[in-house]
This record gives C-alpha cells, structure tokens and sequence, in this order.
C-alpha cells in the first residue's frame, strides 16, 4: 500500500490525480515532470499496474484539465464513457480528465504525458470540454503530422540526454488542431505545421520564411500573415527556438565551444547569437557553458 499511496500523491502533486491499481510484486515507476509555462509536461515509465479517476473522484476532486497522452512502449486498455479500447505504442489519446476513465497497463508503460489547465484549452480551442477521449496515429506511413509533431515536441522537452524546452504556444495550438478537427481554424492548423517544422530544421543555417512555408504547404505570404496573427513572426521564431537549442546543449554540460554550439543550432555569426543569447536569458553563453562545464573544462 505504500507504494500504490505514493506513486498517487506523485501524480497528484506533478500532474493529474489518479487512484492506482498495483499486482503483487514490487512496483517500480519513473517520472520526469516539467512545468512550461502553465503546461505540465512528463515522461513516465511503470511496472504492469492501472489508474482511474472514476466517478467518485471526478466529483470530489476535479482536475480541471485535458490530458494528452503518447504511448511509446506498451499496450494500454482505455474505459471510458462505456467503452472498451486498446491504445497501442505510437498512438496518442487526447482526453478530458474530469470524466471518468480507466486506463490498464498489463505489461508496464512509458508515455508522454501533458497536462493542460482547462480554462487555456478552452482559451485556443473553443471548447469547454471533450465529449468523448480522442485518439490518433502519432506514427508511422498514416500518422496525423499534427499528432507527430506533438510527440516530437515533447518527447525533445524531456529526453534524457538533452532537454530542449518545449514552446507553449505550439504544444496548445498542436493540441488544438487535434480536438478541433475539421472545425478548427485552418490559420491555426497552418501555423502549428509551421512551427513544427521550424523545430525540425533549426540547425539549417538557410533555413528562411520560403523554406518554412514549403514546410506547411502555403504561401509565403500566408506564413508571414498567420505569424503576425500570433504576435510574432517566423524570423523570430526561428531565433526563439534556436537560442532554446544553444542554451540547452551548453547546459548539458558537454564542454562544447560557445562557438561550435552557435554553428551547430544555424546561427551564421558567432557574434550576432552571443548578443541574442544574453539579450533572451539575460546571461553569456560562456556563463552557462562555464556553469555546467566539469571543472577544469576550458572557455
């Protein structure tokens, strides 16, 4: 009982409450949790075990949340709102965590997990809620590319060798595109292809506004246009997710060149990324490397 008590306070506390079912045998669980912004994201690994929030805890302590989940490893069996389905890895389910569900895991897991606060879902989604849990193919020849793009983008925000944070604003507008479908903005659509294929191919020192485009199947134009709809533009988000990528690999603690990093995150002059680094993070690039460097690592 110790153990099925404090895998739930975890889940609790860093992302959704559940109630959880242990077999007998030790049970062993890992979680990575990240806070971006007002999204939480995770990874999780678990022995064979299952979770619920069924009717009784939805009305007692609700959430107030949609949950995305990417299965990566492992079989789930999902139960929600009378039915019965298997979630198999390389699918992603999109759910709302104030209706009850069961989701079983009879040969362990590791997923992505992100949480999302309901009042923001409902802020770029239009919709209060989910009638019903969504789910789709995030990989292989028939994957939705919006779903793909998603597990991508936080599957990068947690991996274990370099974490690079993701950004908000495409992980809600990836996510919106998929609960809204058809009857979602085609702009928004547009921009979260956009961003995820910026995020692609920021190592590309010629990677342009044509380039990005292409990507998402518009208009040059049209790119510019739905970047400034969103406050920004696509220069900008280039730069953004670039020094992202910088920050995290001279965090990593590798000891690689300030310099080299700024090459190989496609920054063309050494110069122009140490003065957009410390205008973004408010620190050197030097400082970070310094900082995470083991001792006796050079400049």
């Amino acid at each position: 009982m110790a153990e099925v008590d404090a895998w739930e306070r975890h889940n609790a506390e860093a992302l959704i409450e559940l109630a959880c079912a242990i077999p007998a045998g030790r049970f062993r669980a890992r979680e990575v949790n990240l806070q971006v912004d007002r999204v939480r994201v995770a990874h999780v690994a678990g022995t064979p075990h299952a979770v619920a929030r069924d009717a009784a805890l939805v009305e007692s302590r609700p959430v107030d949340a949609i949950a995305v989940y990417a299965a990566l490893r492992g079989e789930a069996l999902l139960e929600a709102g009378g039915r019965r389905r298997v979630i198999r890895p390389g699918q992603l389910l999109v759910c709302d965590v104030d209706r009850p569900f069961l989701r079983g895991f009879g040969h362990g897991l590791e997923e992505l997990a992100v949480s999302i606060p309901r009042l923001l879902f409902t802020e770029v989604t239009g919709l209060a809620s989910l009638d019903s849990p969504l789910v789709f193919d995030a990989a292989g020849a028939g994957a939705d590319p919006h779903a793909k793009a998603l597990v991508q983008l936080v599957g990068r925000s947690v991996a274990a060798d370099l974490r690079v944070p993701a950004d908000e604003r495409a992980v809600l507008e990836l996510v919106s595109v998929l609960a809204t479908g058809s009857r979602g903005s085609l702009a928004l659509a547009h921009r979260a292809a956009a961003r995820a294929y910026i995020d692609d191919h920021l190592t590309d020192p010629a990677l342009s506004a044509v380039d990005v485009a292409a990507g998402a199947g518009i208009s040059e134009r049209q790119v510019s246009r739905i970047f400034a709809d969103a406050g920004t533009s696509v220069p900008r988000q280039i730069l953004a997710r670039r020094l992202d990528l910088a920050h995290a690999l001279l965090a990593s603690g590798t000891g690689e060149r300030t310099v080299d990093v700024a090459a190989r995150c496609g920054f063309a002059s050494a110069s122009y990324f140490s003065q957009a680094f410390r205008r973004r993070f408010g620190v050197s690039a030097g400082e970070v490397r310094r900082r995470a460097a083991p001792r006796g690592g050079g400049k």
